[in-house]
């Protein structure tokens, strides 16, 4: 962290915080782009719609002046629609996960660690070819805030298909799986780690897009990621395992399994009688059946293998995908 206050949690005095905010407008010329309109926030960033001279659109990321998940909401206000000054209840921002000794703590990053990792997600992506991850075209300085630029993605994300009752494809989570393993190969991308339904666009084509790779620096030993969807804080393909396996969950009930995700003890290398038996409440999730009589049974062991079974992998689910939708 740089300094006291962003290790305590507590946000940046106001002058500063106004003195490093990038706040957008519709219409305003920012580089050699116009923006749009407003896309989304999560727990670091904003993403705005803009068109450059030739009438292209692109997504511009802007890191927020501070931000830490679960500490957006003490000073947002929740509102219907997507806006800036506030967020809106389908959104799930992610949280900064500082990996010590001891465990791991959820912290608030500070401006300067957020624009570190808007460089290091720039890094992480551009070469990266896949058409199912968003593509990285630059990335550059505006009033001293880095500035990335992506692909705007047409289409809904697997949260707003869900919600609207929209049908779900099992094959979008084949696509996925494949994907990820082929990323993986090519050694570019070892892991996508912030899988889940914000984060996942479903083009009007059908096709498949990821965005928003968790942010990670490993030399500082933080990620950002979405607990709930990787309830166990892994920084490996696993995540994304757990991740698809959080996400069909709840598709098949309505409800995530881990209410509590005892986040606290994760990541250690030993644990104690105390992290034991936490981690044996938590993995004793309410089965998908209970809650859906309707759901079959293959798919309520694709979940249970994706959440407890660990070396249960993206090729093993792969493998159970296909099966399925084989007999189906």
């Amino acid at each position: 962290m740089k300094g006291p206050e962003a290790r305590q949690g507590a946000p940046l005095p106001s002058h500063l915080s106004t003195r490093l905010m990038i706040k957008l407008e519709v219409g305003e010329r920012i580089g050699p782009y116009r923006v749009v309109n407003f896309i989304a926030r999560g727990g670091f960033s904003l993403v705005y719609a803009a068109e450059n001279e030739d009438g292209q659109k692109f997504a511009l990321k802007v890191g927020d002046v501070a931000g830490g998940g679960r500490y957006v909401t003490r000073f947002l206000e929740i509102t219907n629609e997507r806006q800036p000054d506030g967020i809106s209840p389908d959104e799930t921002p992610a949280e900064a996960i500082f990996f010590r000794q001891d465990g791991v703590r959820i912290d608030f990053l500070d401006v300067h660690e957020i624009d570190d990792l808007i460089r290091n997600e720039t890094d992480l992506l551009t070469g990266v070819k896949s058409p199912n991850l968003v593509k990285v075209h630059d990335c550059f300085m505006h009033d001293g805030r880095p500035i990335a630029v992506m692909d705007f993605v047409r289409g809904k994300t697997l949260r707003e298909k869900i919600r609207a009752l929209e049908g779900i494809r099992l094959n979008w989570f084949l696509t996925m799986v494949r994907a990820l393993q082929k990323l993986e190969r090519t050694g570019r991308l070892g892991y996508h780690g912030d899988l889940k339904p914000e984060n996942i666009i479903i083009k009007p084509s059908g096709s498949v897009v990821m965005v928003d790779p968790a942010m990670r620096a490993d030399e500082r030993g933080v990620i950002t990621t979405t607990p709930h969807y990787n309830p166990l804080l892994l920084r490996e393909p696993k995540a994304d395992v757990m991740g698809v396996g959080v996400m069909l969950y709840e598709i098949l009930t309505g409800v995530l399994p881990f209410e509590e995700v005892p986040w606290q003890y994760a990541g250690r290398e030993q644990g104690g009688e105390v992290e034991r038996l936490s981690l044996s409440y938590f993995l004793s999730y309410v089965p998908p059946k209970e809650l859906n009589p309707n759901t079959p049974d293959a798919l309520s062991r694709i979940v249970y293998r994706c959440l407890t079974v660990t070396d249960y992998g993206l090729k093993e689910l792969e493998v159970d995908l296909v099966d399925f939708l084989r007999k189906e």
